[in-house]
């Protein structure tokens, strides 16, 4: 018997998110040039996202209801281990596909080039303007200098310049350290290779940790300009922000332990781990 695969498998992770998240299943169904399969994880809504997505998008989406919030790489590795896709497609609830052929032209530039692992599309605001969702692998340097008092004192360092990208056109095809996860094309051979998303990062930073596992695999990680997707950043995160400020900061931190913590860089640690409290606090405070 003949298994034949889909060409994408939409995965979205969701978490008291309804109202975008019906939104977001309307767009991505409206991509009716390719061949789909939508799977949902719902992280242990309270909003009734799960109850909608049964009602409402019955025998078009899969709905996989986690009993507990386990955060987002762990339930977008829930729906890849269940995906039919040559492609997995990550995409949160708070995302929109506007134009046509999105995912289209996404196939057939990835289908062209069989050395590409991750492609990720422009992302946009809901105002049109642009989301830096392609960046540099973060440094410690980084790290410190983007300590908003700090940014204040030094606002155009190098550090933040460079892991921003900001001194490169995002509006070319090209070759980056790492794209964001809120849209993000992965071929299957590439995360059969490399492994799942590590759900040691509950949230935050595991995108930044596959890209660089897929560099290390010898695959290119490219930003894709020619289409685009809507992002309104923070539909779920605003709901309990202080819980993500803690969390996006303890990520931070979980990655460079994982990458820097040897040799010299070991010395700038402690000055990291103090930069990332502070800044943590100063945001935390005007909550």
């Amino acid at each position: 018997m003949n298994f034949k695969r889909c060409d994408v498998t939409l995965s979205i992770v969701n978490w008291n998110t309804r109202d975008e998240l019906r939104e977001c299943l309307r767009s991505v169904l409206s991509q009716t040039d390719v061949s789909i399969e939508v799977m949902v994880v719902d992280n242990a809504s309270s909003d009734g996202s799960a109850e909608m997505v049964r009602s409402e998008f019955a025998g078009r989406v899969t709905l996989i209801a986690s009993e507990n919030n386990i955060g987002f790489g762990a339930g977008h590795n829930l729906a890849i281990r269940r995906s039919s896709g040559r492609y997995v497609f990550l995409l949160n609830p708070d995302g929109r596909m506007l134009e046509e052929r999105v995912l289209r032209k996404m196939v057939d530039f990835m289908d062209s080039k069989p050395n590409v692992g991750m492609l990720g599309p422009k992302i946009t605001n809901p105002d049109g303007t642009l989301q830096y969702s392609a960046r540099r692998f973060p440094t410690m340097f980084a790290g410190v200098f983007r300590h908003p008092a700090i940014g204040r004192i030094f606002p155009n360092n190098r550090f933040v310049r460079e892991y921003m990208m900001l001194d490169r056109s995002h509006e070319e095809v090209s070759d980056v350290d790492w794209l964001s996860g809120a849209a993000l094309m992965v071929r299957r051979e590439t995360f059969e290779q490399i492994g799942l998303m590590d759900e040691r990062f509950f949230m935050y930073c595991e995108d930044v940790d596959w890209c660089r596992r897929a560099h290390a695999g010898g695959w290119r990680v490219v930003y894709f300009p020619m289409t685009s997707v809507q992002h309104r950043i923070g539909a779920a995160s605003d709901k309990n922000p202080i819980a993500m400020i803690k969390q996006h900061h303890a990520s931070m931190l979980r990655y460079f332990l994982k990458y820097d913590a040897r040799g010299p860089k070991l010395l700038l640690l402690p000055l990291v781990m103090i930069a990332l409290w502070i800044r943590s606090r100063s945001l935390i405070n005007r909550c």
